[in-house]
């Protein structure tokens, strides 16, 4: 058995791993594209056509018509577009997954409903649908279920749970643009399908979102919502609901607009330089791949995997770190449950009224604590993930796939 870097052995890897990989691929083409917006002059939307163009060309990637896709300011943003047009009333209740980015939640918070989280899958690493039909109650009005690091959930059964129950599904595809099940993407089985373009995301604006609408009624409602209800077309300015200020600049636009075509390439990239390293992690002791629901395929915005204490005698966070010594990329603690967040444990929301907490109109909620979601605690407490990108060698995979296999012999040899 090799002797761990961590130990004072030879590492995997003794060069440097590509700094940078992990970035986003901006090209002259995106700068240029850029500089075209600003030498125009017009830099907001409304007298410009990136914007525009940007949605038309989103929606044809997911079978829309143009009208049903709106830009916004953050992905974020882009799930209170879809909380905003299902307009739930205050103390209404909204499912959501607890491992997420708290963008998943905050729209809820600010459309004053309650998060209400269900517990994950142990397979797939996502919302187990069982777990949101034990969530529901005559208050809920939809679910926002997460393709977490580009995994997609079971959402068919999600799909179905919510038709039959009459709720809205809310697809949150930050992580996971082009993820499928089937050859569907993600993002059009639900009633909305939300996307960033965050920094880290496939591709970016920098900051930026997109939701897709699954009928012409809720996609006019978005649109308005993140204009502040503003119907642009009529000739007296009116505002005919609460909405906010979320329009996406022509400069976002073009750049994320001038990415849309290589999208799908990177994604098959990473797909295919994750399938290189799972081969190297199969079987391996001590850890997991998710396991995918049937035909899904992953956009693979991280690559996670669980680890086993017991059966490796360390925790995630020094197994990360023994594989981090062989000269490789691997993390630990993505996100806590959110529910142990000081901003829900302690309701800190509205000053210190604790609203929607305590609304009149919403019944009694069961503490944020833990114990809630066990399943979640439990892949918390044992994720570990390799930041992802296509632009990864098969060097760079295979020396990936080495170190982890000996950081996992090694520890389960000695801890059996």
């Amino acid at each position: 058995m090799e002797r761990l870097a961590s130990e004072g052995g030879s590492p995997v890897r003794r060069d440097r791993f590509p700094e940078g990989v992990t970035g986003p691929e901006i090209t002259a083409e995106d700068a240029d594209a850029v500089a075209e917006v600003v030498r125009s002059r017009n830099l907001w939307r409304h007298g410009g056509r990136r914007v525009a163009d940007l949605e038309a060309a989103w929606a044809a990637l997911h079978g829309r018509p143009a009208a049903q896709v709106t830009a916004s300011t953050s992905g974020t943003a882009a799930i209170h577009l879809a909380v905003g047009a299902v307009d739930p009333e205050p103390g209404d209740e909204i499912i959501v997954a607890p491992i997420t980015d708290f963008g998943s939640v905050i729209p809820i918070l600010a459309q004053n409903a309650i998060p209400v989280f269900a517990d994950v899958d142990a397979e797939t690493f996502c919302l187990d649908p069982a777990a949101v039909e034990r969530a529901i109650t005559p208050r809920t009005r939809a679910i926002v279920a997460v393709h977490l690091f580009g995994q997609p959930c079971d959402v068919r059964a999600l799909a179905q749970l919510a038709r039959a129950r009459g709720l809205a599904l809310i697809e949150d595809c930050a992580q996971a643009p082009l993820a499928d099940v089937d050859g569907q993407p993600m993002g059009t089985f639900g009633d909305f399908g939300c996307f960033s373009l965050q920094q880290s995301k496939h591709i970016t604006a920098g900051e930026g979102g997109l939701t897709l609408a699954a009928d012409a009624g809720r996609a006019s409602r978005m649109r308005l919502f993140a204009d502040k209800g503003w119907p642009r077309e009529g000739q007296v300015r009116t505002h005919l609901h609460f909405g906010l200020n979320y329009r996406l600049t022509e400069m976002q636009g073009a750049v994320a607009l001038a990415q849309v075509p290589r999208l799908a390439g990177i994604v098959r990239r990473r797909q295919e330089r994750a399938a290189r390293l799972d081969r190297w992690l199969a079987d391996l002791p001590g850890v997991r791949l998710p396991r995918p629901p049937a035909g899904a395929r992953s956009a693979y915005w991280m690559y996670p995997c669980l680890v086993d204490p017991a059966v490796l005698g360390v925790d995630a966070s020094g197994f990360a770190e023994a594989v981090r010594a062989e000269g490789v990329p691997l993390a630990s603690g993505y996100v806590p449950p959110l529910y142990t967040v000081p901003a829900l444990a302690e309701r800190r929301t509205y000053g210190a009224s604790g609203f929607p907490f305590g609304a009149p109109q919403a019944r009694p909620q069961p503490a944020y604590a833990p114990g809630l979601c066990p399943r979640a605690e439990s892949m918390a407490a044992r994720l570990v993930y390799v930041p992802w990108s296509q632009g990864y060698t098969d060097r760079d995979v295979d020396d990936l796939g080495r170190a982890i296999g000996k950081v996992a012999r090694a520890l389960a040899a000695r801890a059996g």
